[in-house]
């Protein structure tokens, strides 16, 4: 190994080792090979949620339909808009007939009906309101069936490989299915965002209709209070997808992802999930292994620079979940030239780290550029000389 990186070596391990508590496990093969509870559904999977990393799985890749959990999604692209700019929880929603002619859990919206975003984000998340759900859709793209088209893309961009969307509510419609898995990555990133928590938390709550009518809210997710760190989820139900749910707690500064599909009873559904829940926090915690801007000790030499060497730090976050039983054993190799050719720009990547555990890679760290470095020029090359014969 070259001198240089043999002394960056020692010093990223030095330097990282220490700080233990970032964010994303690049392997995500699941940490156990056979489900260790006893579990009653047909497919199911246990997710820690900041590294994504499948603690457990059975059947998740078995395409199903998974009734009002597709609201998940319904609810995410609510979410991103308001992220954007593009519409605010303050808007004034007016009620089509399609929306207040939908079947099934609804918070009873009429025609003509004017709601604010907030309200109907609320009745879609906390009573998984169908009309709801509809209003919101209508509003962000004009009509359902062009933001189903978008919740098709969206789940294209995710990776959700094996769903396909019809319907934004999760209603009976052919052809509408996903995974345990492709739920698990839509919640994974539903669950990134600080605003759902608002609304998630809620247990009982009232939408008033403006007219005299007053709709009650319950939260169809009873874990929120029942489990301790549960604080948000989605269920569903039909007779086609049997009793549904993706739920998260977070203990201890680890959050878990449990998705249960087809189950025979709505109890079925969340005793499962909370074993599921359970076991992963008895049995694993989270270990940080790197953070994004931390400074690798030492610098690298530049050839033909303005600058003789230039800081290096690390371009990515890295969370390992292991198991509470194993030690963090982990070994850093680094993988970096013996020195930079000018000019290059400042962030630019330069190498990188791999994460070794048990001798095997399981991820690679990014490495850049501190600073930039400019091409030396004729006399810089004589301020060198002179500076160096002290003249």
């Amino acid at each position: 190994m070259p001198r240089i990186m043999k002394c960056i070596a020692c010093a990223l391990i030095v330097s990282i080792m220490p700080i233990f508590g970032a964010q994303a496990v690049l392997s995500v093969a699941p940490l156990v090979d056979d489900v260790p509870i006893n579990i009653h559904c047909k497919s199911a999977l246990l997710m820690e949620e900041s590294s994504g990393q499948i603690i457990f799985e059975m059947n998740a890749d078995e395409k199903r339909p998974v009734a009002s959990v597709v609201k998940m999604m319904t609810i995410l692209m609510c979410l991103e808009a308001i992220e954007s700019g593009r519409i605010s929880l303050a808007d004034s929603v007016t009620i089509s007939k399609n929306a207040s002619g939908m079947g099934g859990s609804q918070v009873l919206l009429d025609t003509g009906e004017i709601q604010t975003l907030d309200i109907l984000l609320k009745s879609a998340i906390v009573g998984s309101a169908n009309d709801a759900s509809v209003a919101i859709s209508e509003h962000i793209y004009g009509s359902e069936e062009l933001f189903v088209k978008e919740m098709n893309k969206k789940a294209e961009v995710l990776g959700m490989t094996n769903t396909h969307f019809v319907n934004c509510t999760g209603l009976p419609a052919e052809g509408q299915h996903t995974t345990a898995r492709d739920v698990a990555r839509m919640s994974e990133i539903l669950f990134d965002y600080d605003l759902y928590y608002d609304f998630s938390t809620i247990w009982m709550d009232k939408v008033d209709h403006k007219d005299g009518r007053i709709t009650d809210l319950t939260n169809t997710n009873r874990l929120i209070r029942l489990y301790d760190g549960c604080d948000g989820g989605k269920t569903g139900s039909t007779n086609e997808a049997g009793y549904c749910i993706s739920a998260t707690a977070k203990r201890g500064g680890m959050r878990l992802i449990a998705v249960v599909l087809g189950a025979e009873t709505g109890s079925d559904r969340f005793d499962t999930a909370e074993k599921m829940l359970d076991y992963g926090f008895a049995n694993y915690r989270i270990n940080t292994v790197a953070e994004k801007g931390a400074r690798i000790k030492g610098e690298i030499p530049v050839k033909n620079g303005q600058k003789e060497s230039v800081p290096l730090v690390l371009n990515d976050n890295l969370t390992l979940l292991m198991n509470k039983a194993e030690s963090a054993d982990i070994e850093l190799k680094p993988n970096l030239p013996e020195y930079l050719k000018a000019p290059f720009q400042k962030g630019e990547r330069v190498g990188s780290v791999d994460v070794i555990r048990n001798g095997r890679t399981i991820a690679e760290i990014g490495v850049v550029t501190m600073e930039g470095a400019q091409r030396q020029g004729f006399s810089d090359v004589w301020r060198r000389v002179w500076r160096e014969w002290g003249l």
